[in-house]
């Protein structure tokens, strides 16, 4: 009888032990296959501009520093023809079996690389490196691509040889002008004072046109050569729109000549100001130069608004819409294709003062590709121009889609 009460007991004992043993899965866990936490991958911190793909080459992360410089154009980086050649040969390099204390250099897979533009929506050359990460089943078809902006030394080359081609062309009239004059002082005509006096007052006109183009092509140097940078500063309208005013202002004060305004409140855009202010500047010279009509007051009407949607002439992300109007001259429909061409000008101005350059609507066009924006100008003979400038609200320009 103690026999069998020892041996009930220790059976009772073993049983007990077996339930408080900690139960084996039979089968894997459900995210046996999902791909790594991002807590695992820290690319944040890497400073250069850092995407993992799968291996299908959808997104799985983006850090900060891609997010802040390529924006919502990642997606369209990573599908160019070029860039999924490279991850191909990055998927085809044979698997890394994990990076250890003992791992040396020559057990990281090998970098694939390639070099590419992308035409829109402005020319940009990009650099990407990738590399297969190594990881576990599942996760070892994971690729890390490192991107590289080249555009601005590529910007920098075609800018040299834009500005050989066309400067010489309109440098030449001034320079020329100007070294007439001077044989003529140098000559008979230095001794007549009236018509020193008469020589000279054109060659400081040609001086200042020629300053004034010189001045222009180098602004237009500059803005080419970030166009590709989209802008990160959150502007108010209301402060650009107090900007512009302090600037024009005076021009205004002529007899015939008044400026409207009609801004809407709490409009908010990314945009780089000092730019943005440019553009507006540039339409109101191009309004007062070649608007007025003889003998008639000008009205010009700056506005500022919410885009309405839906509405074709935009996009449809709704975005907000800087108005350049006037009630002059206008011009003809064959002329508005070209406005926005290096040295393309309409006409003669209409309010006295010298010729302009021929660049600030290029200016404009190239300031606002880098924005994002849009630009559309209507106009008639004498019923006047309206110029529409659309930028995208704010915080629409960076926002990244992780959905292929």
């Amino acid at each position: 009888m103690v026999l069998v009460c020892v041996a009930l007991a220790g059976w009772v004992l073993a049983v007990w032990l077996l339930l408080r043993q900690p139960r084996v899965p039979t089968s894997p866990p459900d995210d046996y296959l999902k791909p790594v936490s991002p807590a695992d991958l820290p690319v944040d911190p890497l400073p250069a501009c850092a995407v993992v793909l799968d291996g299908l080459g959808a997104i799985v992360q983006v850090n900060e520093e891609a997010a802040s410089q390529f924006g919502e154009t990642v997606g369209a980086i990573l599908r160019h023809p070029a860039a999924r050649s490279a991850l191909s040969a990055a998927l085809r390099v044979p698997a890394p079996s994990g990076i250890g204390e003992s791992s040396s250099r020559s057990d990281l897979p090998p970098v694939c690389s390639t070099t590419f533009t992308l035409d829109v929506p402005v020319p940009r050359t990009l650099h990407l490196m990738l590399r297969r990460l190594p990881g576990g089943k599942g996760q070892d078809k994971r690729v890390l691509v490192v991107l590289n902006d080249h555009s601005e030394a590529r910007a920098a080359d075609r800018m040299r040889t834009d500005f050989v081609a066309h400067a010489s062309h309109e440098l030449r009239t001034p320079l020329a002008s100007l070294s007439g004059f001077i044989d003529a002082l140098q000559g008979a005509a230095g001794e007549n004072p009236v018509m020193r006096q008469q020589f000279l007052d054109i060659m400081r006109q040609q001086s200042e046109r020629l300053k004034r183009l010189i001045d222009r092509l180098l602004y237009l140097s500059r803005v080419q050569a970030h166009e590709h940078q989209r802008p990160r500063d959150l502007v108010d309208v209301a402060d650009l729109m107090a900007v512009v005013l302090g600037e024009v202002a005076p021009r205004f004060e002529r007899e015939g000549r008044t400026l409207t305004l009609e801004i809407e409140d709490d409009l908010m855009v990314r945009a780089d100001e000092d730019e943005m202010v440019q553009v507006l500047l540039n339409l109101i010279e191009n309004a007062l130069r070649y608007g007025a009509k003889e003998d008639e007051p000008l009205t010009i009407t700056l506005s500022a608004r919410r885009a309405v949607i839906p509405d074709d002439r935009w996009p449809a992300d709704g975005g907000v819409i800087l108005g350049i109007e006037d009630n002059g001259c206008g011009m003809e429909a064959h002329h508005l294709p070209r406005l926005t061409e290096r040295f393309y000008r309409v006409g003669a101005p209409t309010d006295g003062a010298g010729q302009g350059t021929g660049l600030g609507l290029s200016i404009v066009r190239h300031i606002l590709d880098r924005h994002g924006g849009r630009l559309r100008i209507a106009s008639a003979p004498g019923k006047g121009t309206t110029c529409l400038v659309w930028l995208p609200a704010a915080g629409a320009t960076l926002a990244v889609s992780l959905v292929e």
